[in-house]
């Protein structure tokens, strides 16, 4: 059986660190650690002239949910255009409509914007009230491809919904599970799921090199001297944790 495996990444070292290990496709995104915003112009060119392998970029405007305004539509609508010229192989985006349902208008609005690219629909699917029904939905709006925990803290605790996800879905897009996927879980996410491509960011903190630190003052909501990195042995270990992949 073969699986493909994306690494979510928020930096170029991070990127040219998943491609250098055999994953088959990176998300691109700002501030990983907030879920992802939509990484910067710099970002996106360096990393689509700098990979080889396909590089799908996720388009959020800000934290928080996923109820959008006429304007953040227009915005994101930009970001895609600046995307698909910088040479991103898929967008990423979710939207969802107050009532806990996919917002079918500015989702498919979206797409229009990103043809003829692939769109992948994100975790705002794990807040939505029915996922079944929100399944129907995206995959009539022509998603390709879903990441999903399947409405769980975590893939390994979705494992049985993503499973019936992927029935459902019946190949008419993919169902990829994403969120707290390590070697430790991710055979078993894909003997109960059944999926063949995962999501995940491998991270590993990174000390800043900076031999001052200033005693009393932080400009951040964490450690200034401490960043995130996709870790070599980390992305490694979870591809070589499936036995035939």
């Amino acid at each position: 059986m073969a699986y493909t495996f994306e690494v979510a990444v928020d930096s170029l070292a991070s990127a040219l660190t998943a491609q250098a290990c055999g994953a088959q496709r990176i998300e691109l995104c700002a501030d990983l650690p907030s879920g992802g915003l939509t990484p910067s112009p710099g970002l996106l060119e360096l990393t689509c002239q700098r990979l080889d392998i396909p590089v799908a970029a996720l388009i959020r405007p800000r934290r928080g949910d996923f109820l959008y305004s006429d304007a953040e539509i227009a915005v994101m609508r930009r970001d895609i255009d600046f995307a698909r010229r910088a040479g991103v192989a898929a967008m990423v985006i979710g939207c969802l409509s107050a009532d806990g349902s996919v917002d079918k208008e500015r989702t498919a609005q979206l797409i229009e914007a990103a043809q003829p690219l692939p769109v992948v629909f994100h975790r705002a699917f794990d807040l939505c009230r029915d996922p079944f029904s929100a399944l129907e939905t995206l995959a009539g709006l022509g998603i390709t491809r879903l990441l999903s925990s399947g409405q769980a803290v975590n893939a390994r605790e979705g494992a049985s919904l993503l499973a019936q996800l992927e029935r459902q879905s019946a190949g008419r897009l993919s169902i990829m599970p994403g969120g707290g996927i390590n070697a430790g879980n991710i055979a078993h996410i894909a003997r109960i799921s059944g999926c063949r491509e995962f999501h995940f960011s491998a991270r590993e903190t990174v000390a800043s090199q900076m031999q001052y630190r200033h005693p009393r003052l932080s400009l951040g909501e964490g450690d200034d001297y401490l960043r995130w990195a996709a870790s070599a042995g980390r992305i490694r270990a979870i591809m070589s944790a499936l036995p035939d992949a």
